[in-house]
């Protein structure tokens, strides 16, 4: 018989997301906007703290719509982490922005401050920064948030991996000018497809809401006055997000737990080191990470290909550093190390996130790292 299939981070659903989503139905609000939007906007800005929210259609969207408002245009230069998914730096090529990328540092794998110094010493006037806490993990923002205020410049976190991550007691998210989350089907928690827009700012919102609905002026015809767009989250995905939430720390919990039990599995294995916390934040740990020792005969697509034929389980390469990209390989980089040697393309040579689906049993974890301990 087929194996049961073992997912690096599926849904988990729970009940009350059908009880909102019935609502929608019974209202018939199935459209874009609704109750749902608004209670949902309003959850998340208690839940993180951050002020004010606009529900979007995607992560994506909502760091579109914040360098909308920061004004990004033909030729402004934008600095962004080189080791992030595509989709931190897709939104600045929309606005015909240039994208500048800065290495990862060791520590965290997180936009590197020295590396970022080194930037501005080239383009002292950036139009934004935009930090990524990379699965989960909090970036160093007391130097980054130093840096930008130095030059400033406007920060854009990109926490579409860390809702419910801290820096210091507070939300990731809300440290910067504008934040953003993502409730894609592979976070922490999910509306299926989906993101969110923050900021402390109510006037910021409202101009997202208002951009994303189209930039439909308040006339009693259609009468458009700038370009729009179509991003506002449906009223269903927004029900679904508001039962997620409502097991937001348990979800954060158990993946912690996940993490923890790797890191102990590994520790007496010399060539294996999991990705590293901010011991000045608490992560919710949404992927857990391995890298593995240069000097180690078996490499990460080994363990991932043994992952997948023994035990149909779903393993992935580390984000593949942006500067590697086609499309963005003739961007300015600018590294960690003094010798220019990139920290991101190290990580991502040695690395692969493992599975750290929540609902993952005891035995399958069991099957996981013994699948791993065998190869060393």
């Amino acid at each position: 018989m087929d194996k049961k299939r073992i997912y690096l981070s599926s849904p988990t659903m729970h009940g009350e997301e059908q009880k909102y989503v019935q609502e929608a139905f019974d209202t018939n609000w199935v459209a874009p906007l609704g109750p749902n939007v608004n209670a949902f906007e309003k959850e998340i800005a208690a839940y993180t703290g951050c002020g004010h929210a606009a529900a979007l259609s995607a992560g994506t969207a909502a760091i579109h719509m914040a360098l909308r408002l920061l004004g990004v245009g033909r030729g402004d230069v934008v600095f962004v982490p080189d080791l992030t998914f595509a989709a931190s730096c897709n939104p600045i090529v929309y606005e015909n922005g240039t994208p500048v990328l800065i290495d990862a540092e060791p520590d965290t794998w997180n936009m590197s401050p020295q590396a970022l110094r080194r930037a501005f010493e080239k383009y002292p006037h950036p139009r934004a920064v935009i930090c990524v806490h990379l699965y989960g993990t909090p970036a160093k923002l007391d130097e980054i948030m130093e840096i930008c205020a130095e030059h400033d410049v406007p920060l854009i976190e990109d926490a579409a991996e860390s809702l419910g991550s801290t820096y210091k007691g507070r939300h990731t998210g809300t440290f910067g000018k504008y934040g953003i989350y993502s409730f894609n089907g592979n976070k922490i928690i999910t509306t299926s497809g989906g993101g969110m827009f923050v900021s402390a700012e109510e006037d910021a919102a409202k101009k997202v809401t208002f951009l994303a609905t189209q930039a439909r002026d308040p006339a009693r015809h259609y009468q458009h006055s700038q370009i729009g767009y179509n991003y506002r989250m449906s009223n269903v995905t927004a029900g679904i997000g508001r039962g997620q939430l409502l097991h937001l720390e348990e979800h954060k919990a158990k993946k912690k737990a996940i993490y923890q039990q790797y890191r102990e599995a590994f520790a007496d294995i010399p060539q294996l080191r999991m990705n590293p916390m901010n011991p000045d934040g608490d992560a919710n740990c949404w992927l857990s990470c391995l890298t593995i020792d240069k000097s180690s005969e078996i490499t990460s697509d080994i363990v991932m290909d043994a992952l997948e034929e023994k035990l149909n389980a779903e393993s992935r390469p580390i984000w593949k550093p942006m500067h590697l990209q086609p499309v963005f390989s003739e961007c300015d980089f600018f590294a960690h190390n003094e010798d220019g040697s990139s920290v991101g393309t190290d990580i991502f040579e040695r690395g692969f996130c493992l599975p750290s689906d929540i609902k993952n049993t005891e035995a399958e974890m069991e099957a996981i790292i013994r699948t791993v301990r065998e190869l060393f």
